[in-house]
């Protein structure tokens, strides 16, 4: 295991904000904040790695292919969860996450399991530590909800993979943030309450943002299919993969979509450049 890195975001309030909310969700141990089992690693270093991107489906193992000897980047995907994994599996994992108490849970079971992952605390848009060329595969777990602008995060997992490389995405349907789901967990009923795209920093709805200040919860944003997937598509990326998953969590939204969502979208071999880099 080696160093973490300063975030050069730690300036943004929201940011930070998050930093703050991930670390106590690391102490609580919530569903992404969970360490993998000593069977778990095992299967993993038996070459079957199960991980997860959404919550209830695991990656296919085609997707995954073979990891021997791979250099894998863990972005804001830690936890003590996939990275622990993927080096069970042969890989060489970089673990980058903005919560230092995520990326312990990383360190845990890679010193409980006698693994080597690197540790770098940094935020999701800002990969300029690493040079262009870095990895062969990008585990992005669905985090990108805490990210004001996706746009960015697409273009730099585009130039730190290698020709060929591959970015495994999961993330939130847009449709999931039409409802109040303060109101869900309340006991509400489904109904369709605000226009999307959803951001609850304070230019985007100031009485949700005092809230989630008050509450210390994560300030989250929706984002388009259009900067989902027509972001990795424009910064470069070909999608050769698609699935749906489930969240059991959210009980009254289940029976009318899947609510989330996960893309496998591979740099051509070429390496050919982005087609939009605006």
């Amino acid at each position: 295991m080696t160093s973490h890195n300063e975030s050069d975001r730690d300036s943004d309030p929201t940011a930070e904000h998050n930093r703050k909310a991930w670390n106590r969700q690391a102490d609580e141990g919530c569903r992404w904040s969970t360490p993998v089992t000593g069977e778990e690693v095992a299967e993993a270093r038996a070459g079957r790695p199960c991980i997860y991107l959404t919550p209830d489906t695991p990656v296919p193992q085609a997707w995954l292919g073979r990891l021997e000897a791979k250099d894998v980047l863990c972005l804001a995907s830690s936890g003590g969860q996939q990275a622990p994994l993927l080096a069970a599996a042969g890989a060489r994992v970089t673990s980058l996450d903005l919560s230092e108490n995520q990326l312990a849970l990383d360190a845990r079971v890679a010193a409980r399991e006698a693994l080597e992952i690197v540790l770098e605390r940094g935020d999701m848009r800002d990969l300029s530590r690493f040079p262009q060329g870095s990895f062969d595969l990008v585990v992005h777990v669905t985090s990108n909800v805490f990210c004001p602008e996706i746009r960015p995060v697409w273009r730099e997992c585009f130039r730190v993979l290698r020709p060929g490389g591959e970015l495994l995405a999961g993330f939130m349907n847009p449709a999931f943030f039409l409802f109040d789901h303060d109101s869900l967990e309340a006991g509400g009923d489904p109904t369709i309450r605000f226009a999307l795209p959803v951001r609850e920093d304070a230019e985007g709805d100031p009485e949700r943002h005092a809230a989630r200040l008050a509450s210390g919860e994560a300030i989250e944003f929706s984002h388009s299919l259009d900067d989902q997937i027509g972001g990795q598509t424009d910064a470069g990326f070909h999608i050769v993969g698609f699935f749906e998953d489930t969240w059991r969590e959210a009980e009254k939204i289940n029976p009318w979509f899947k609510t989330t969502l996960n893309t496998r979208a591979r740099k051509p071999p070429t390496g050919l450049p982005p087609r939009d880099l605006t």
